[in-house]
């Protein structure tokens, strides 16, 4: 919900002389999908997105079978800059192992990343969208400008703990991972991320990726999202399907629901949880950023009449009556 209440509080805002900064009147929130908007929570805002799954993988060809459930969280916090965020993402798994040689019962913190983002670029910032009061047709029509997107880099390092199952042995304590975020608003009910990745480039195995996410708007309270995320490796590349549902209960409180689906059978994988987003805005102040002042330029083209007005007096050699 929050990324279709985001696209359309941007609507309006370019609708008038200036636009407000990037913390919205709803929450925000990532979830349910997997991709990570390119906007921050805004300075001085604390969120988290928190969510539980359960998952079960078959393997054809090496003959196991996994079952189990899983932990899902995001810290996130803007801090001295609008446009900068900083995240803790961690997932903590626990899961039954089956193979022909037996069952291992498995629990671990699969993954920890600790990562800061920053929005380096916003087509809509300082951009004023004329208005046409005569027309509702003219201020409804197609616009090119929709098509730039607005972009946002992520650097983050991923921490391995000792003794990780879910991990490569070979993998280091500490590894990068980088990515390139870009976002469209679609009119004022679709928004579109995306997300190039690259993770563990510094080790034995990295792994490079991308996450596409639309999300449609259907009402003040409800969204929906379809996502695609794909990932390539010299051990394992595969493609995942997801859709979900959001429901915004409060202006900071957000719940959600997905199911995910990949497209092998080496393994076969299917994911189905919920979640919650939840904001706490208690320290915000509202950011004015001003659009173009045409107040100058009205000023100019007044002193440059006035200017060329009494050259050509000078010129006759009169005086102004």
């Amino acid at each position: 919900m929050s990324k279709l209440r985001f696209a359309s509080l941007l609507f309006f805002a370019f609708c008038s002389s200036a636009s407000y900064a990037q913390f919205t009147d709803d929450i925000n929130s990532n979830r349910p999908g997997e991709s990570m908007s390119g906007f921050s929570v805004g300075k001085t805002v604390f969120q988290a997105e928190a969510g539980i799954y359960a998952l079960a993988e078959d393997h054809d060809i090496q003959n196991y079978k996994t079952k189990g459930f899983g932990l899902d969280l995001a810290l996130r916090y803007g801090a001295f800059l609008e446009q900068l965020e900083f995240i803790m993402n961690l997932q903590y798994q626990a899961d039954q192992y089956e193979t022909a040689l037996g069952t291992e019962n498995r629990n671990a913190v699969k993954k920890l990343t600790l990562g800061a983002k920053y929005l380096i670029y916003d087509p809509f910032k300082n951009y004023e969208e004329k208005v046409n009061i005569y027309s509702w047709k003219a201020n409804h029509r197609f616009k090119w400008r929709q098509f730039i997107p607005a972009v946002g880099v992520y650097a983050g390092a991923n921490i391995n703990f000792s003794n990780n199952p879910y991990t490569f042995p070979t993998d280091p304590k500490i590894s990068p991972k980088l990515m390139v975020i870009t976002q469209n608003h679609f009119g004022s009910r679709y928004v579109y991320v995306m997300n190039i990745i690259a993770d563990k480039v510094t080790t034995d195995y990295p792994s490079y990726g991308i996450i596409a996410t639309l999300t449609r708007g259907f009402n003040e309270k409800w969204s929906g999202f379809i996502e695609l995320q794909g990932y390539k490796s010299d051990f394992y590349s595969d493609a995942i399907g997801r859709v979900g549902a959001a429901y915004l209960l409060q202006p900071n409180l957000q719940v959600d629901a997905s199911i995910s689906k990949n497209i092998k059978d080496t393994p076969s994988i299917f994911y189905g949880g919920v979640g919650v987003s939840w904001r706490f805005d208690g320290f915000y102040k509202d950011i004015m950023i001003q659009g173009p002042d045409k107040s100058d330029k009205k000023d100019k083209k007044k002193d440059k009449k006035k200017e060329d007005e009494k050259k050509r007096i000078d010129e006759v050699g009169g005086e102004k009556e």
